[in-house]
């Protein structure tokens, strides 16, 4: 039986057909190896991605809680009171008592003493806690200064710097009683109160000026307007009740030459020297000039004249406070720096050792120059020479060293040398008739 071609041509296309599934079926299977192990690559690289970033996860999750858990403030435990640490305390001591004692037989001390001093030192300590905690909850708190009428003159000694009104006022009078006449009891009262006032309204109108930068400096920080025990308005009126007065005083109650000297003082310690302080180094020279006039005032209350004595004077007060001053702002360098100031101990420490040294040696000149000037006989140049030369020893050993402890010594040299160098002018003074009696000839 012959076949169709309909059944040839299907059995032809089946063939080839059959061998295109066969090829394509052969490869499959060839190639379904690497196919299985490339798939299982994929799933186990994404398997390991997977866990990766879970790890990740749980890396940031915990980095976060411990981050969170250190920011948290712990509760302040509260404050016992002294009944349960005084409590506390004779438990611990009941307990060590119950312990066997150690200590030898031969020392028969009593433990009531030793038991006595830890509660004392319990309950001091208990004490102190709660006084301090106090202490820095009043602190904080803002609170009103009251001032009470027994302070106000304790504060107003404080506001005029009373010891340097003190020293002003006994150098006025020392060129009052230096000064060639007699000496008129009514006009020294007048000039002493009057040179006494209007030095306090000086340093009352220089605090006034310096509270922000007294506050920076330990020595300052607790002068009366720092602190706020006075306001500044009363300040600056007490200031002005001292400053009338006395310029009053001196102007019509001594002379006007007098008055004028004392004002020009005024104005140059708080207009010149104070703004100065923050700005040059010359505000040392320009507070010796105001420290010299004191004792020109005196010279001119009792002679009406500026001649060569009062100069003297003058120069002699001018000279002493250097090595005075520059030894003192040597201690204090880190407080002026710290306040803004500016001074030759902060930035010309050399120049301050050598303008102190310069100025102790000033004074045997000067002192020599007493005599010349008919204000002393020679014997004071004489007897004045070895606190001269002491002054000057002292202030080259702090030229030399500079340190703090050769200009604590020259400081405190200089408290003392000048009253004892005044009180040797004033037994050595020269008398009116002394000079006159020399040049006579005998009849």
């Amino acid at each position: 039986m012959a076949a169709s071609p309909h059944t040839l041509s299907s059995r032809l296309l089946t063939g080839s057909m059959g061998g295109c599934v066969w090829y394509l079926e052969r490869r499959a299977i060839q190639e379904l190896p690497h196919r299985l192990t490339h798939l299982f690559r994929n799933v186990n690289n994404q398997w390991v991605m997977v866990q990766h970033l879970s790890l990740l996860k749980r890396m940031y999750v915990t980095q976060l809680h411990r981050g969170l858990s250190q920011r948290v403030k712990p509760k302040p435990e509260p404050a016992a009171s002294p009944f349960l640490e005084h409590m506390s305390s004779g438990r611990a001591r009941a307990e060590v008592d119950e312990l066997p004692s150690l200590s030898a037989p031969s020392l028969p001390l009593s433990q009531k003493p030793s038991e006595e001093l830890t509660e004392l030192e319990s309950t001091s300590v208990a004490e102190h806690s709660l006084d301090m905690a106090k202490e820095s909850k009043e602190e904080k708190q803002w609170k009103e200064m009251k001032l009470h009428a027994d302070d106000l003159p304790s504060i107003l000694a404080r506001l005029s710097k009373i010891k340097l009104t003190a020293l002003v006022v006994s150098t006025t009078s020392a060129g009052f009683a230096l000064a060639p006449g007699p000496f008129d009891w009514s006009c020294f009262l007048l000039t002493s109160l009057g040179t006494g006032l209007a030095s306090c309204a000086a340093n009352s109108i220089n605090q006034f000026f310096e509270v922000p930068f007294d506050s920076n400096m330990n020595r300052t920080k607790n002068r009366p307007l720092v602190r706020g025990q006075i306001s500044p308005l009363l300040a600056v009126s007490f200031a002005a009740c001292c400053a009338v007065p006395g310029v009053a005083l001196l102007t019509w109650g001594v002379n006007p030459l007098t008055g004028a000297l004392g004002l020009f003082n005024i104005f140059l310690y708080t207009c010149c020297y104070t703004p100065l302080k923050r700005i040059s180094i010359t505000n040392t020279w320009v507070g010796a000039v105001v420290g010299a006039i004191p004792p020109v005032m005196g010279w001119t209350a009792a002679t009406g004249s500026l001649d060569a004595g009062a100069l003297l004077l003058g120069g002699i007060l001018y000279s002493w406070q250097f090595p005075h001053f520059n030894a003192l702002s040597w201690g204090l360098r880190e407080d002026y720096s710290r306040g803004g100031y500016c001074m030759m101990s902060v930035t010309h420490p050399a120049l301050c050792r050598r303008v102190a040294l310069r100025h102790c040696l000033a004074l045997v000149a000067l002192s020599t120059a007493a005599p010349i000037l008919d204000i002393t006989t020679w014997t004071f140049p004489v007897i004045s020479l070895p606190i001269n030369l002491y002054i000057s020893y002292l202030g080259f050993r702090f030229y030399t060293d500079a340190d703090r402890r050769s200009s604590r010594k020259l400081f405190f040299c200089s408290l003392w040398h000048l009253p004892l160098l005044l009180l040797l002018m004033l037994t050595c003074k020269q008398q009116p008739g002394q000079e006159g009696d020399k040049g006579e000839a005998p009849s």
